[in-house]
């Protein structure tokens, strides 16, 4: 895999800009805020794609398949972390002296001089990102933005504003959210991740402490967290606004309900508000409370920022209904870390009323499957009734020998709640075996187990007249 070198200098001209792998939901948000600007783009990808389409119509050229010539006559290259380094048009890139960019740098190129929020952490960062955009849009700002993931609303990740305001899901998996100048820092958790990156608990923290303490203006951050308590520890108290469900959170939660879509009171400088969402769970409360932290500090008032986020739908492949076949509805959700995989499945069980709850779950790198495999099974065997295992998706990683999906599997404690089928159809006709009038079926991880869902609701058309077989 590539590993760009973050520390270089951005040029002050990007020129003619060539994404390799522009289809990705990172890539092509960044590509769009080009266009927007007025910047010649071209790109590949190894699959056409609804993204891809999208961009051609903006403007963009963009081929299907890797080859050099696709480099043509731009002047700057920009790729991801998950690129080989064998890939021909990086090689070519090199051989002509062009500069390679990683999209972190693209993006902070594209960010230079506007005032910043960047929205961090291990969890809920999208859906934050979302809330806070949508809020701004709602209260006529015009922020430009580039979001991890399509709000739905808007049916778009990013998009240029006219305003002086830039809002950006800042990833934290490869250090790249240091790279930023940032005006705002929202951190909403800090639980250890990507440690294949960073090494050690101790040096994940510590980026995450760098980030806030770099953020010019304020630092909102999660009360509740203990990863995140540790890294306040650090900073400069007149600096940070926190938020939670703890006493002393600056924005408190309290009162949540979660039988469907979330409601809770938020109390903020002596005033309490009662807010209801328009999405399920206990953690999208406390995404709300970080975003209206955001919200009131970048001068919305508190009335405009709540209406903003109680119009937020949501964004795409989070918590996102796909279709219900004989009275089985699936899901699918980006959950790829046992604490998310817990957020959503409390989340399915506050609207699955009687029905049960059946996981379809991918794996997601090597390492952490490795590292996490006893986690995830714990996650999966106390909150759904039944889980169907894949295999790993290794992403920028090579395969790890004996780390499949059976590694999570076989931490269960009961194996009669769970099946490892690699196979993608298999598994489809396992879950349809399975499920029964008014079950709940989530698809859950970050790689592409997404496409398998139209399998799902085949295989249940398919045993539409079956008898389902009973999971106790």
């Amino acid at each position: 895999m590539i590993k760009p070198d973050l520390s270089q200098p951005l040029p002050e001209e990007l020129g003619r800009v060539h994404f390799v792998g522009i289809g990705g939901s990172g890539m092509s948000g960044i590509a769009r805020v080009f266009l927007a600007a007025g910047v010649t783009v071209t790109g590949s990808d190894t699959r056409d794609s609804d993204n891809i389409a999208s961009l051609r119509d903006l403007g963009a050229t963009i081929a299907i398949g890797h080859a050099a010539e696709n480099v043509g006559d731009a002047d700057t290259l920009v790729v991801t972390g998950a690129l080989w380094q064998d890939n021909p048009e990086y090689v070519l890139a090199l051989e002509k002296g062009l500069p390679v960019l990683h999209r972190s740098q693209a993006l902070a190129w594209l960010i230079a001089g506007q005032r910043l929020v960047s929205v961090a952490g291990a969890h809920g960062k999208t859906t934050s990102t979302g809330m806070i955009i949508t809020a701004l849009l709602e209260a006529d700002r015009d922020p430009s933005f580039v979001n991890g993931g399509v709000i739905q609303s808007l049916g778009v990740s990013a998009k240029g504003g006219s305003d002086d305001l830039f809002v950006i899901e800042a990833d934290e998996s490869d250090g790249s959210f240091l790279l930023y100048d940032t005006s705002i820092a929202l951190i909403t958790n800090v639980d250890a991740d990507h440690l294949d990156h960073y090494g050690s608990r101790e040096a994940f923290d510590e980026a995450f402490v760098t980030f806030a303490q770099r953020a010019g203006e304020f630092v909102a951050i999660s009360s509740d967290d203990a990863g995140a308590v540790e890294v306040t520890r650090s900073l400069d108290p007149a600096r940070v606004v926190t938020f939670g469900t703890a006493e002393t959170a600056d924005v408190r939660v309290t009162e949540v309900t979660t039988s469907g879509p979330v409601a809770f009171t938020l109390t903020h400088e002596g005033i309490s508000r009662r807010v209801q969402l328009a999405v399920p769970g206990h953690h999208n409360a406390l995404n709300a409370a970080g975003a209206y932290t955001v919200l009131v500090g970048l001068g919305l008032s508190p009335e405009e920022a709540v209406m903003g986020l109680e119009v937020f739908g949501g964004t795409q492949r989070r918590f996102e209904l796909h279709g219900t076949v004989r009275g089985v509805s699936v899901y699918d959700d980006y959950a790829h870390h046992p604490t998310e995989v817990q957020a959503a499945l409390k989340a399915a069980r506050s609207v699955v009323g009687d029905g049960r709850i059946i996981a379809v779950h991918q794996p997601h790198l090597y390492s952490r499957t490795r590292m996490m495999a006893g986690e995830f099974a714990e996650a999966y065997e106390t909150l759904a009734d039944h889980t169907v295992v894949l295999d790993v998706y290794g992403a920028r990683e090579d395969p790890e020998p004996g780390v499949t999906g059976a590694l999570v599997s076989g931490r269960f404690q009961d194996p009669s709640r769970v099946d490892y089928v690699p196979d993608w159809q298999a598994a489809a006709d396992r879950v349809a075996e399975v499920a029964r009038d008014g079950d709940f079926v989530i698809t859950l991880g970050c790689g592409d187990v997404y496409r398998i869902v139209p399998q799902l609701l085949g295989s249940l058309e398919t045993t539409a007249s079956a008898t389902p077989a009973p999971v106790e």
